[in-house]
């Protein structure tokens, strides 16, 4: 964590939480992970604004964002945007990227952004062993930790040469951008020919050398399991362990639906091992599967900015944005286990996803409607804050619509 050098001037207000003249927050993004960052800091008092990144403006809409404004296309125009709102009153504010693009921006740019905001990411030497797939491997195997089998090729002359066994997935490394590959998350090819196609394919969205080509771990998602954590320099402040129940799309999930907390004692030595060795401080969520035939836990990612269920960090006991402006801020983190047995929904794409399981036959009607009865937290609806909840439909059908225009995918 970084923080300007005003702002570790300033004294510590007298009462025990944060107020309206604690220093505030500005959140680059505006999708549901946004909302819920804007929301836990809302409710302590802290004030948000929010840089509105793509098509998705859920978290504007909150009553707990005073102001929102659109983020430029390139990093450079960003940056000034950035340094301009330091300039007009938001210096020492604590900076929330939501998303992988704009965490790795602020990551790359560290030590400028540093002078003027206080940081919840850590410069680019850690951040990038958790956000390049290739280096998060690596490391993992110097661990001997568990991966799944992984194969490059820099051209489709490379893939004959490979010997591996059907059905695999093709998937990117990073994420630099939007389009119908990282939007899929990855996609399954079940033949040598259907690689060789999709391969080319993808060449055209993203470059050769950021594509990986993976055995396909065997399990549904009573198999995924996560270990999301705030992390000092490498050692753990809070935790929670979750499995991802569902999630859409089905097959590999972009995106969790249906989440919950969980004990699940098998990852978590792996992941801590994993974030000593990164050194890493702030936010993050380690993605494992575990492997339905062998029951062995695969690493498969490391998402170092927020999550998307980060919000059932609070009723289980561990509010992460809360706790992350407290760290950074250089405020006490007492440390923390989320509790299992909470869970967390996104209706609006958890009933899709299950209805298609449903008549798939891989889920009953009874336990899809089990699943959601009692205290469930909601990604999207509030009491608190309903308007992004009445909202939520017709802004993802405007963006739906955009996407489709653009021939990006959904």
């Amino acid at each position: 964590m970084a923080t300007g050098p005003r702002l570790e001037a300033r004294p510590e207000p007298r009462r025990p939480t944060a107020s309206r003249d604690a220093p505030g927050a500005l959140i680059l993004g505006a999708e549901y992970r946004a909302l819920g960052v804007a929301r836990s800091l809302g409710r302590h008092g802290i004030r948000v604004r929010v840089v509105q990144d793509g098509d998705d403006t859920i978290a504007s809409q909150s009553r707990y964002v005073e102001r929102s404004m659109r983020f430029p296309e390139s990093d450079e125009a960003r940056l000034e945007l950035l340094a301009a709102l330091a300039l007009d009153g938001l210096e020492g504010w604590t900076l929330f990227p939501s998303g992988d693009e704009t965490a790795a921006l602020v990551a790359r740019n560290h030590r400028r952004l540093a002078e003027a905001f206080v940081l919840t990411t850590p410069p680019w030497d850690v951040f990038r062993w958790a956000y390049d797939k290739r280096l998060t491997y690596r490391l993992a195997a110097s661990l001997g930790l568990d991966t799944p089998s992984t194969w490059y090729a820099s051209g489709t002359d490379d893939l004959e040469r490979l010997d591996l066994a059907f059905p695999a997935i093709l998937k990117p490394a990073v994420k630099t951008s939007f389009n119908r590959l990282t939007a899929a998350k990855a996609w399954q090819v079940d033949s040598r020919a259907e690689l060789n196609a999709r391969f080319a394919e993808a060449c055209e969205l993203i470059d050769p050398d950021e594509l990986m080509i993976q055995e396909l771990v065997a399990g549904g998602g009573e198999d995924q399991f996560s270990y999301a954590a705030l992390c000092q320099e490498g050692e753990v402040l809070a935790d929670i362990v979750a499995r991802r129940t569902r999630q859409f799309p089905p097959d590999f999930g972009r995106a969790s639906t249906f989440v919950e907390s969980f004990d699940a004692p098998e990852i978590v030595e792996p992941s801590q091992q994993l974030l000593r060795e990164m050194r890493f401080d702030g936010l993050i969520e380690v993605e494992f599967k575990r492997d339905s035939d062998n029951r062995k836990y695969q690493l498969l990612d490391a998402n170092p900015r927020v999550w998307g269920w980060h919000t059932l960090g609070a009723p289980a006991g561990v509010d992460f944005a809360y706790l992350a402006w407290r760290h950074a801020n250089g405020r006490a983190v007492q440390p923390a286990r989320g509790r299992p047995g909470m869970r967390w929904v996104r209706l609006s794409t958890d009933l899709p996803t299950s209805v298609k399981e449903i008549l798939g036959g891989r889920l009953s009607a009874r336990t899809y409607a089990r699943s959601l009865i009692g205290n469930v937290e909601g990604a999207i609806f509030a009491r608190d804050d309903p308007v992004p909840g009445l909202l939520e439909a017709p802004l993802m059908v405007r963006t739906l619509v955009r996407r489709l225009a653009r021939g990006n995918g959904v």
